[in-house]
């Protein structure tokens, strides 16, 4: 399998203990995703840690809720936090935001967009759960082939 890095991703991931493959590339929306899925099957966006978070949620709000609606034209998207929903109820960040704001940023868009924020704690289990994501629409992708394949085989015998 080939996973697709964005070129701006910043210390991005590896995915060293994996069977797959890393390529660079310019991606429109998120910064993983999978060759010939990346313009609309699957994408995901990783978010450095709670500060990084929070940012998007205050002062680069309408970027990040540009890149949401972009989003909006993939079957699947995620955005998976090296971080612990634990740490916004507790403060524990750089930003201004309040904690009942940065939730309810969280809350509205995933209510907007259908987006699922994903709290994955360290960076490892964040690395882990974006290969699983990407791994596992492949295998999703896979599966509807075959169903479609052999409906087709149905009718033609049929």
């Amino acid at each position: 399998m080939i996973i697709l890095r964005d070129t701006r991703e910043q210390r991005g991931y590896t995915f060293d203990r994996y069977d797959c493959q890393v390529e660079t590339a310019t991606l429109s929306t998120g910064d993983y995703s999978l060759p010939a899925f990346m313009d609309g099957g699957i994408a995901v966006e990783r978010k450095n840690g709670i500060d990084e978070l929070a940012m998007c949620l205050s002062s680069e709000r309408t970027r990040f809720e540009r890149e949401l609606m972009r989003a909006m034209a993939f079957e699947r998207f995620y955005v998976v936090i090296e971080g612990r929903f634990e740490d916004i109820m507790a403060g524990r960040y750089r930003s201004k935001m309040a904690p009942k704001s940065v939730i309810a940023s969280i809350a509205a868009f995933t209510n907007r967009y259908g987006i699922p924020f994903l709290f994955c704690g360290e960076r490892s289990a964040a690395e882990m759960m974006t290969y699983q994501l990407l791994t596992k629409y492949l295998y999703e992708i896979d599966q509807r082939y075959q169903q479609a394949t052999k409906a087709q085989e149905g009718k033609a015998t049929g």
